[in-house]
């Protein structure tokens, strides 16, 4: 059956702005998951700062953005395969593993080893995502139960 307007209009949609945090997380995941650049970059503010485990964080759209091609170019398999979400004003923490990555494991050991992802959000967009290591303390911190 198809479906009708009933206002009389056409093809319009209406879309929350902005997206609501957790909408904004699962959004820049699946943009990852399907290496689309642009789309990822709609999702990051002009200050954007990636965040990996240890290392120095990543500051700005055109630098990640940059990082983003170099890493889904090397590694065109990679996906983000999210477990458990928790969402506490403008952060979502994620709680999953991957596949493709640059572990070079096979995806069922990959997927073995769980991380959680820090999005940071503001009016819509991603203002820092953080690669953590799992850990009891930061599932509490973040509201993650320690089952999940």
């Amino acid at each position: 059956m198809a479906s009708r307007c009933m206002s009389g209009c056409k093809n319009h949609r209406v879309a929350r702005r902005p997206l609501p945090a957790t909408a904004v997380a699962i959004s820049f995941i699946d943009r990852i998951n399907r290496g689309d650049l642009d789309g990822l970059g709609a999702l990051m503010t002009e200050d954007h700062t990636l965040v990996v485990l240890e290392e120095a964080p990543l500051v700005g759209k055109s630098a990640n953005l940059d990082a983003w091609s170099g890493y889904l170019s090397s590694f065109p398999t990679y996906v983000i395969h999210p477990r458990h979400l928790a969402a506490s004003g403008g952060r979502v923490a994620v709680l999953g593993a991957t596949t493709g990555s640059h572990l070079g494991l096979p995806d069922d050991d990959e997927l073995t080893l769980d991380v959680i992802w820090l999005a940071d959000t503001v009016d819509g967009a991603v203002a820092r995502w953080r690669v953590a290591e799992d850990s009891p303390e930061l599932r509490t911190e973040v509201g993650i139960p320690l089952t999940a």
